[in-house]
């Protein structure tokens, strides 16, 4: 077949959370862009990530909130009744709401800008399409995300073994669940999975859960979490089979018996990797590390010495949807000015787990602690008042501050809101504020906020 070459300035490949800022960047600098996606359209949040995940959630926090009646002297006799595939039908219809949403976008773009095809480097700045496409581009954005890794003990279970993009293609809710990592995938969809009436279990290598630092944040989410997730931590999984219709595992943890286990499903959720190696890298003058991911300057996106930039989860830096977009706009922008490339601001780094209590973190805080030269506030939402009133008592807050000028560098924190409390507090770290300035903000009474406030003043009293 006789390729058809393609002309434009800057070549995006991937039409997700980071491609499509890009695109709209290399839009409004006045450049022709070339948009390549070679699979479903949507963006992965919206079809197997942040939204659907949120819709199964949303059905679990409901069942929770009914189970939880009774602690307000409401009486709710025999608990709520799941039906699995009601629950299932309102993820799927949501989801391809979402999803069509992000489509109908796609579509309105101009022909001539998008290219619905797979595509491979030839040579630097000339990309190959599985439909005899040469495109030829000046500059070229990498945003192809990544995907699921599974690995090869898991193999012989077939469509047992399923990742988290499989899940909101279900038409019913299985009996029985086991997830392997704790890591935020894991506990968001463990715990719905567990207060929608399915049998759960998650098994961690390690200590680690959903990406804590600081050790005593991260105990207290697992005090608050574990139970319903049936974790177990440091578990090495030893045999994996499958007995008919069922997975059958088994697993020891350090210093524990060998057990085993049957679930209808294996969930994996312990790693996902670049989608990099069908694009042949290796046929251009890139760069690369020793995984074969081009080398990027983190301030410009750009690699080393050439007009290529990555942008989002494919980066392998920060597989947060906002933080991917805002990769796709200062890749856009770089390549178009390219080679008047230069360092974009970025926001305050904040994460957010949809668990119930919630978990949140916001910029380095703990891992760069040093009891020199940083002091810890703390608010336990046992004792706070609103949670209190609203039987959410769970968890604890920590802002960290650095003594010399009082600054607030960040926070985590497992309790009742944090979504908002996330929010608040990255303001106030993109905003560098001290924490005696923060003190002088309302508060108002009684809310959770207040406990953002007595954190504060508990990191106040240790000022150097």
């Amino acid at each position: 077949m006789k390729s058809r070459v393609i002309e434009c300035d800057v070549a995006i490949i991937g039409a997700g959370s980071a491609g499509l800022p890009a695109y709209r960047e290399v839009v409004k600098a006045g450049l022709k862009p070339l948009l390549i996606e070679g699979g479903p359209h949507g963006t992965m949040c919206a079809r197997v990530g942040c939204m659907p995940s949120k819709l199964l959630i949303a059905a679990a926090e409901a069942a929770a909130a009914i189970r939880h009646a009774p602690g307000f002297g409401i009486a709710t006799a025999g608990g709520p009744r799941v039906d699995g595939v009601a629950v299932m039908d309102r993820v799927r219809r949501e989801r391809d709401r979402f999803v069509g949403f992000v489509v109908d976008d796609v579509q309105a773009m101009p022909p001539e800008h998008r290219l619905d095809a797979r595509v491979e480097f030839l040579r630097d700045g000339v990309l190959q399409s599985d439909q005899g496409h040469e495109i030829h581009a000046s500059r070229i954005i990498v945003a192809t995300g990544t995907q699921p890794v599974v690995p090869e003990i898991y193999q012989p279970l077939g469509e047992l073994a399923i990742v988290n993009d499989d899940v909101f293609d279900w038409q019913d809710l299985p009996r029985s669940v086991l997830l392997i990592g704790s890591g935020v995938i894991g506990v968001e969809l463990g715990l719905a999975l567990a207060r929608l009436g399915v049998r759960v279990r998650v098994l961690n290598r390690s200590d680690s859960f959903a990406h804590l630092a600081d050790p005593a944040v991260r105990e207290a989410a697992v005090a608050a979490l574990a139970p319903e997730l049936n974790l177990v931590r440091r578990a090495q999984v030893t045999a994996v089979a499958r007995d008919g219709d069922q997975a059958l595992v088994s697993w020891s943890a350090a210093g524990g018996p060998p057990m085993q286990e049957r679930f209808d499903r294996v969930l994996l959720t312990a790693g996902r990797r670049s989608v990099l190696a069908s694009l042949r890298l290796e046929r251009t003058g890139l760069p690369l590390d020793d995984r074969g991911t081009p080398v990027i300057d983190p301030a410009t996106l750009q690699v080393r010495g050439q007009p290529v930039f990555l942008a989002g989860d494919v980066t392998g830096r920060h597989a947060i949807q906002h933080e991917a977009s805002d990769d796709g706009r200062v890749a856009g922008r770089n390549a178009a000015a390219w080679p008047d490339v230069r360092p974009q601001p970025r926001r305050a780094p904040m994460a957010v787990v949809f668990s119930n209590p919630q978990i949140m973190q916001v910029g380095g805080g703990y891992g760069a602690y040093d009891p020199d030269t940083m002091a810890i506030g703390t608010v336990d939402w046992a004792r706070q008042g609103r949670s209190r009133v609203m039987l959410r008592n769970q968890g604890v807050l920590h802002v960290y501050m650095r003594r010399a000028d009082q600054r607030f560098i960040g926070a985590e924190m497992v309790g009742p809101d944090a979504e908002h409390v996330a929010h608040l507090l990255a303001w106030a770290l993109q905003m560098e504020l001290t924490v005696p300035q923060m003190l002088q903000l309302p508060f108002y009474h009684p809310t959770i906020e207040e406990g953002i406030r007595t954190a504060l003043r508990d990191a106040a009293k240790h000022a150097g």
